[in-house]
């Protein structure tokens, strides 16, 4: 069949790319933070050798993308990837699927990244899935410092943070500090016979604590740093951090206040970060810590918005 151009924008609006010099697409499955069970694996595969080419990929942002789907098997394919619960989407100028690290597991994670991912996924892919944007929104989940996730290079990247605080009066000034050879990061030294922390280089990775001895660390409950602004591709734009740690209740409300700043304030065909310089660090983190965009909610959603993302 010859594919009409009104076709294949529909489509793509559903989740199915055009393969390049084909008439096939790529059919894209939404994780909600790139977990999938075994039962949904299974059916995927099954799906690849009945609607696509027997191949599945993976992208960048933790969806999987089943190509060689006919045009005329779209819906039967998500009708079939919907027995096990899964969706196709992830395209236009909309919160984009969240990505997240596996902090849930890793040894350096300090809290349960996929929970929160999914939470997010839930709260600001599932439930604006209908308000568009000036552009697409990418959100990342970092479980700790490392930055595997590459949070400062997403329109909102949240990375966790552990505050640790030395107790100098339960310090012993080892010739040996563990809490010195723990410390990733060189910002541990000894003065005056006491472990002290340079504030300037710790970047609250938490692999300290605990690790005295003689219990000279004092550990925060997980913060969260945001970054708001990153943007990779032709044109890169580093996040930028915000200055105060958030709680898990506060950063979710950062989130969404975040989205819906876009949505007021951005041009249409922006990203974030342009939004962001052109409105400035300052004023755009005083606007997030504040609540007056919450209480404007309905009035947001309900602006008129062009969306520019075109892939």
């Amino acid at each position: 069949m010859a594919l009409q151009e009104q076709d294949i924008k529909r489509v793509k609006g559903q989740g199915f790319l055009l393969n390049r010099g084909t008439e096939e697409f790529s059919g894209r499955i939404i994780t909600e933070n790139g977990v999938l069970t075994a039962a949904q694996m299974r059916c995927l595969s099954e799906a690849a050798e009945k609607y696509g080419n027997g191949k599945i990929t993976f992208t960048s942002r933790l969806t999987v993308e089943l190509p060689g789907i006919a045009y005329e098997n779209i819906t039967p394919f998500i009708e079939f990837v919907g027995q096990e619960g899964m969706v196709t989407g992830g395209t236009g100028s909309k919160v984009r699927p969240v990505v997240s690290c596996k902090g849930t597991t890793c040894v350096f994670g300090l809290y349960d990244t996929q929970e929160l991912a999914r939470e997010i996924h839930e709260r600001f892919y599932v439930a604006y899935h209908d308000v568009t944007l000036p552009h697409k929104f990418k959100i990342a989940v970092g479980g700790c410092p490392n930055n595997c996730v590459k949070p400062d290079l997403n329109d909102l990247g949240i990375v966790g943070q552990k505050v640790i605080k030395i107790l100098p009066e339960s310090c012993k000034g080892c010739p040996s500090c563990s809490m010195i050879d723990n410390c990733p990061m060189n910002a541990i030294s000894m003065k005056d016979g006491k472990a002290v922390i340079d504030a300037s280089l710790c970047n609250n990775c938490g692999r300290c604590a605990g690790s005295c001895r003689f219990g000279a660390t004092e550990e925060s409950e997980t913060m969260y740093k945001v970054y708001v602004g990153g943007k990779w591709g032709k044109r890169v734009r580093m996040g930028s951090p915000l200055q105060k740690l958030f709680t898990r209740e506060e950063v979710l409300k950062v989130v969404e206040k975040a989205i819906l700043l876009f949505k007021s304030k951005g041009e249409s065909g922006e990203r974030f970060g342009q939004t962001v310089d052109r409105l400035g660090v300052e004023k755009v983190e005083k606007m997030l810590i504040a609540d007056n965009l919450l209480k404007r909610k309905e009035e947001i959603l309900e602006m008129e918005t062009i969306g520019g993302a075109k892939c």
